[in-house]
């Protein structure tokens, strides 16, 4: 079990390791991740992965330790069902998963694709019955079991997915749950489809699951109320053993819960163990937002463009030195790196340490003549200056 505080990793708070605040904790040894970018991530309006895309995303998942890739629905397209086969021929270490209806037909694709698994969905939650299927509990259950016991007899990891499982009645989901584990399923999954469970809710639905059946417990929330992250770690918290997630947050509407935040939360807020190379999820997330072409938010935790920029001058020489200062995760630890940007917040420490990074040197009125004319370029622009730009003042200030 790590700690709060890890050299060139992380210093988040002593409080989370309160003994009054983990004695109820049931967090497993270990967490899995099972990566829906392929099929839910893919679900954002207007993203498109063509098949060598997807095998590219495959990969490095793989290279990111990801337990479980869902590479795709096979019955969306043809080229879908050729990515999926294609993945699964490059013998990952990650488990294949494809993404089936409580359908014979789903099943067989899966197989034929050369899958390791199956994620099987049937609906749960009362407005979906209500309103999108026209199906009796009994029917669910029958079709429920129907398909788990047929994929289970093809050789196949089943996940049992009974989506927006959070808008569920209780008794008819325990019902259901039930019998998909006496039909066979490996895991089941709460899934929280519109994002509207709170953590004390979700943490609720997993200890009554637990009570029902003795399989794994997966989660897999949505964002669609801000708490995907959240979600999921109370999820972890109450004893889930896997969390499905979307890189960058993908997904329908809000999204999925951002892999990367989750990874990094479980290891560095909860001391929870995974498979996950916090190292490579830079380079995966990068990936993901060029094929995918949704630009992160510039604020995104971890990912964004500016998560990790720092224009205000105060501290900003005890930052440069220690990032942790005033970062709970350290940049290198997900494969980013601190910079340092010049503008109408900047101070003279900021001048220096741009100057020695140039290879520079300025006396002391030079460098006030320098963040004057810094603070006005930055606000005429509105913006923090470029390194041409404050070479260009740099040039005028010392006259070479």
């Amino acid at each position: 079990m790590s700690s709060w505080e890890v050299k060139d990793q992380w210093w988040t708070s002593p409080f989370n390791w309160e003994a009054e605040v983990r004695k109820d904790l049931k967090l497993p040894a270990k967490v899995q991740f099972h990566d829906a970018t392929l099929r839910d991530g893919e679900q954002t309006p207007g993203v498109v992965f063509r098949k060598d895309e997807k095998v590219a995303i495959a990969k490095k998942l793989d290279e990111a330790g990801v337990d479980r890739i869902e590479a795709g629905m096979p019955a969306v397209s043809a080229e879908d069902m050729e990515a999926i086969k294609e993945i699964s021929a490059l013998g990952l270490k990650a488990k294949i998963m494809t993404f089936s209806r409580a359908m014979t037909a789903d099943i067989d694709r899966a197989v034929e694709c050369g899958a390791d698994g199956a994620v099987i969905e049937v609906p749960s939650g009362v407005p979906r019955l209500k309103f999108q299927y026209n199906w009796t509990h009994e029917q669910i259950i029958e079709r429920a079991e129907t398909a788990i016991k047929y994929a289970k007899d093809k050789g196949l990891f089943v996940n049992f997915f009974p989506f927006d499982t959070t808008r569920a009645e209780a008794d008819f989901l325990k019902r259901l749950v039930s019998a998909g584990a006496r039909a066979g399923a490996d895991t089941v999954c709460i899934v929280d489809t519109t994002g509207c469970a709170t953590p004390r809710g979700m943490a609720f639905m997993v200890r009554m699951l637990k009570k029902v059946v003795d399989i794994p417990i997966e989660v897999h929330t949505h964002n669609d109320n801000g708490m995907g992250v959240a979600t999921s770690l109370a999820a972890v918290e109450e004893g889930a053993e896997v969390v499905q997630a979307c890189v960058n947050g993908l997904g329908e509407r809000t999204g999925n819960a951002p892999l990367e935040e989750v990874a990094v939360s479980l290891k560095a807020i909860l001391g929870v163990e995974t498979n996950i190379k916090y190292e490579k999820l830079a380079e995966l997330s990068q990936l993901v937002e060029k094929l995918s072409g949704m630009r992160l938010g510039a604020q995104k935790p971890l990912m964004g463009r500016i998560s990790y920029v720092r224009e205000s001058g105060l501290g900003i020489d005890a930052l440069y030195k220690e990032p942790r200062v005033g970062y709970s995760v350290h940049p290198a630890f997900v494969g980013r790196k601190f910079e340092i940007v010049l503008g109408k917040k900047s101070g003279k420490p900021s001048i220096e340490i741009k100057l020695n990074e140039m290879g520079l040197k300025a006396t002391e009125e030079q460098m006030r003549a320098m963040l004057d004319k810094v603070k006005l370029k930055s606000i005429e622009k509105k913006a923090w200056l470029e390194d041409d730009e404050f070479r260009e003042i740099v040039k005028g200030v010392l006259g070479r």
